[in-house]
């Protein structure tokens, strides 16, 4: 018998395949103009991009952000290429969301991916209103423990759940759940958005139930309310299409966390799609940058083809460290001496 939740895994990657427009391409970050340096007064060999985030050393702040799970064996294939690109570069790695493993058991297998990564910043995958329907500590443990996750993201992702057909639309007290959530989980609490972007409203709220980590995952990049458009068959509902862009683009909602620094840890995605906007999202004050479509393809194909993207979005990273005389994260991290003009 199917399972709905393990079936819309797979027809949310067949609808990226199909619509090149789901990748809004929203260049937020191209409005950022950064300050060259003609005389770094640096060796391009000796630049370190590298970072240490939650106590694991990574080769530079690259996060293979949340794409997928789930019983079906193209989804097992991207998620092996995946993990085994992320411990070969070391770069982080979150999954997509874990709700299905709870519904569809052979899901569990999509997920096993210690094995392939033994040593890099693993990230599992809840949705935070999945708290009203029934989710709990059990279910958050046992998704960190099926990872061997260093952290839970706990997405929040209230546009695509009224898109979804059959989304869950109660948010209502879910912020006391997720304070009592982060008070007794073993490992750190991660909250993020999935493409619309997190007010300073929300990270005040998270920090106030003892949440410390936020990923603002803002507008620009995939379009989850598009791509739950296409669910809808014939049945005339456009709102996906009308709400397609709605948000807070992630240069902007990085600017507005800004008053949070000295408390918050930030992760960057939405729309980052090469090494220049994870530079400027650095910093901007961003800790990790979060990258996701640029993966999907190649990790279709190979675990090699994911290494490609990554050691060219690395290079890139390194470059423009170099062209703005940053020898090492520290220099550039907050460092908003480095923008030149804003557009």
């Amino acid at each position: 018998m199917s399972d709905p939740t393990n079936e819309r895994k797979i027809e949310h990657i067949r609808a990226i395949e199909r619509d090149p427009d789901i990748e809004r391409n929203g260049a937020h970050f191209d409005r950022i103009r950064l300050r060259h340096r003609a005389l770094p007064e640096l060796d391009l060999a000796a630049v370190d991009p590298s970072t240490t985030f939650l106590g694991k050393r990574l080769a530079f702040p690259l996060l293979i952000s949340s794409m997928t799970g789930g019983d079906h064996e193209l989804v097992r294939r991207i998620n092996r290429n995946l993990a085994e690109a992320a411990e070969r570069c070391q770069v982080a790695l979150a999954v997509g969301s874990q709700r299905v493993m709870f519904t569809q058991p052979e899901a569990r297998a999509s997920f096993e991916l210690r094995e392939l990564a033994p040593t890099t910043l693993l990230m599992g995958n809840v949705g935070a209103v999945q708290l009203n329907y029934g989710f709990g500590l059990q279910q958050c443990e046992e998704s960190v423990s099926v990872l061997g996750a260093d952290a839970l993201y706990l997405h929040l992702n209230p546009l695509q759940e009224a898109i979804q057909p059959e989304g869950d639309t109660n948010f209502a007290g879910i912020g006391e759940r997720i304070g009592e959530l982060a008070r007794q989980l073993s490992v750190p609490l991660i909250l993020k958005e999935v493409g619309c972007g997190l007010a300073p409203e929300d990270i005040a709220a998270g920090l106030g139930r003892g949440v410390r980590m936020f990923d603002v995952a803002g507008s620009g990049g995939t379009s989850w309310s598009r791509i739950e458009h296409h669910r809808h068959g014939d049945d005339g509902d456009s709102a996906g299409l009308r709400f397609q862009d709605w948000g807070i683009p992630t240069p902007t909602a990085l600017r507005l966390a800004q008053p949070f620094a000295d408390r918050a840890t930030l992760i960057a995605s939405g729309g980052l799609r090469d090494g220049i906007d994870m530079a400027k999202s650095v910093i901007l004050g961003a800790s990790l940058c979060g990258l996701a479509a640029p993966f999907l393809r190649p990790a279709m194909v190979s675990s090699d083809a994911v290494v490609r993207v990554i050691e060219q979005l690395r290079r890139d990273f390194t470059i423009a460290m170099f062209l703005l005389g940053a020898a090492d994260i520290a220099s550039l991290f907050k460092n908003q001496a480095l923008i030149l003009e804003e557009r």
